[in-house]
């Protein structure tokens, strides 16, 4: 990916770096002139990934990024350093639960999401597309 077109940000695995997370990329999207909806579920997908690999993930450490891949597609990662294989698991959340639904909104606003090995912590990269 082009340098300017990717904005990386590693941050301790604590809550308080997910406004953190969400801020630094807010402002980067900000400054590509993309779309103020395209930046808002950015934003919100990128801090749903963020707060899941804080909350259910075994690390010290997370990796956020985004990037322009094409003119259409913006990419999302958060990538931690939990190395014990767990696979992620999709909860379903009743309706007087706080939490339980950051996949569910990954899935209703992303064009594409996956996990993967990550190549750059050894842990897990989940990841998602949005169309710009």
């Amino acid at each position: 990916m082009d340098q300017e077109r990717t904005h990386w940000i590693e941050l301790p695995a604590h809550r308080s770096s997910v406004g953190v997370a969400r801020r630094s990329v807010g402002t980067r999207l900000k400054s590509w002139s993309l779309p103020g909806e395209l930046r808002s579920d950015a934003v919100l997908l990128l801090s749903e990934l963020a707060t899941n690999a804080v909350c259910h993930t075994l690390s010290a450490r997370i990796l956020c990024g985004i990037g322009l891949v094409t003119e259409g597609i913006l990419r999302l990662e958060v990538h931690d350093h939990d190395r014990s294989r767990r696979r992620l698991r999709r909860c379903r959340a009743a309706l007087d639960d706080e939490g339980g639904r950051g996949l569910f909104l990954v899935e209703e606003l992303a064009q594409t999401w996956g996990v993967d090995r990550s190549r750059l912590t050894g842990g897990n990269a989940v990841w998602a597309n949005l169309t710009a």
